[in-house]
């Protein structure tokens, strides 16, 4: 009896660190034992964790405006072919996926139809699995990043061509 106390205890232990962390899953294996804490409210969670990775990057997306000016002709062709596009961004720093597992689908390719609960991809951080929504309708125009891949805070992951 005093065990299922002590583990009940540590279960809402956890649940309490992913409120204050802003931790949408959690999943935990010891031996043969296995639990996984799902927040049922990930657009909160991912606000929440935002504002704690967002002052360690905010240099990186000026390092490559920093490089465009000595090609001042070519980046403004660019924008204006873009400047209907709807940019998906990493609200995390993690590790981007593609797919839920590898031998899944993609969640979308390019010329996919989203709408804004539509799950676009994981980015994995601290072995926590967060599912990142569209936010927007559209079709998926462009695809950034490559599965695996490490991103950024802020970090354009897709382009969308709004409905």
């Amino acid at each position: 009896m005093a065990q299922k106390d002590t583990d009940l205890q540590k279960i809402k232990e956890l649940i309490e660190i992913m409120k204050r962390n802003g931790l949408v899953e959690v999943e935990i294996k010891h031996g043969d034992d296995k639990i996984l804490l799902k927040c049922s409210q990930p657009q909160q969670a991912t606000v929440t964790a935002v504002p704690m990775v967002g002052p360690n990057v905010s240099a990186v997306p000026t390092s490559p405006d920093a490089t465009e000016p000595s090609a001042t002709k070519a980046p403004p062709a660019a924008p204006q072919q873009e400047e209907d596009l709807v940019e998906i961004k990493s609200p995390i720093v993690g590790t981007f996926y593609v797919t839920p597992s590898p031998d899944s689908e993609p969640y979308v390719e390019v010329g996919s139809s989203v709408n804004p609960q539509t799950v676009v991809c994981i980015v994995e951080a601290m072995k926590v699995m967060n599912e990142i929504r569209a936010e927007t309708s559209g079709t998926i125009a462009e695809i950034l990043v490559t599965n695996g891949q490490a991103v950024e805070y802020g970090q354009v992951l897709f382009k969308v061509k709004p409905d």
